[in-house]
């Protein structure tokens, strides 16, 4: 039989594994293919968006620093994503395993900061109030509106310092909401469709607030837009009716 790039992958089992190992990276690049390229790579490029909002008019985040986060963190996410596809395309059946590995592993974690990074600035395209699901939703589960808010403060200051991510997500697995702090992007629920996503990396606040992550989740939420949040809530619990 053949090999191809295809069978490649799909007997490594690709999907499974998480974050990039810099020696490995280096060795993929290195690695020259033994097989002919197919005419469709297994995965395509990523073209980095623009920012959903006016950097300049968001009370207590600065022009600075969003375009800063989305130039340097979320742009240099997306080009570290478009390099590990372009290693991955390369892998052949002489392509060491631990090679394929650190290559993959990158694919993922990157593929998780620009997803995350998208839904993040998503969030604060500012203004919107209105949010009649997902605060029924909230307040069904939670005890009310008021006291999600209250824990999802203190799950994103419980970061704060360090790194990771505050998410709230709609648990498809349970049908409900839940709350998780991810430790870097490799971190998830398997069956979680995410509503809400505070950025805790130093980057998204230390331009303005250095080690204040509090005033900074201050003004994460009085720039939040509650639609967006109420659309994203909408289409999940779309899906969750579907789902299992």
């Amino acid at each position: 039989m053949k090999t191809t790039r295809r069978t490649v992958l799909e007997h490594t089992g690709l999907a499974t594994l998480g974050l990039l190992l810099p020696s490995c990276a280096a060795a993929a690049q290195a690695t020259a293919p033994a097989t002919t390229p197919s005419e469709t790579p297994p995965m395509s490029d990523y073209a980095p968006r623009p920012l959903p909002f006016d950097p300049s008019k968001l009370p207590g985040l600065s022009e600075k620093l969003l375009r800063s986060h989305h130039e340097n963190n979320y742009t240099g996410a997306v080009k570290k994503l478009t390099a590990a596809r372009a290693r991955l395309a390369d892998v052949n059946a002489d392509t060491p395993g631990f090679v394929l590995h650190g290559v993959a592993q990158g694919e993922l974690a990157f593929k998780h900061s620009v997803v995350l990074h998208e839904l993040y600035f998503g969030n604060l395209t500012g203004g919107g109030s209105k949010a009649d699901t997902t605060r029924k939703l909230l307040s069904d589960h939670f005890g009310g509106a008021a006291a999600w808010e209250q824990r999802f403060r203190a799950l994103g200051a419980s970061l704060g310092g360090g790194s990771g991510w505050a998410i709230l997500e709609l648990d498809l697995h349970e049908k409900v909401p839940r709350m998780y702090s991810a430790g870097d992007h490799t971190q998830g629920l398997s069956a979680g469709i995410p509503l809400l996503v505070l950025d805790m990396y130093e980057h998204s606040y230390h331009i303005d607030y250095g080690a204040a992550a509090a005033r900074y989740i201050d003004a994460f939420f009085a720039n939040l837009h509650w639609e967006e949040i109420d659309r994203r809530t909408e289409r999940a619990l779309k899906v969750a009716e579907l789902f299992g």
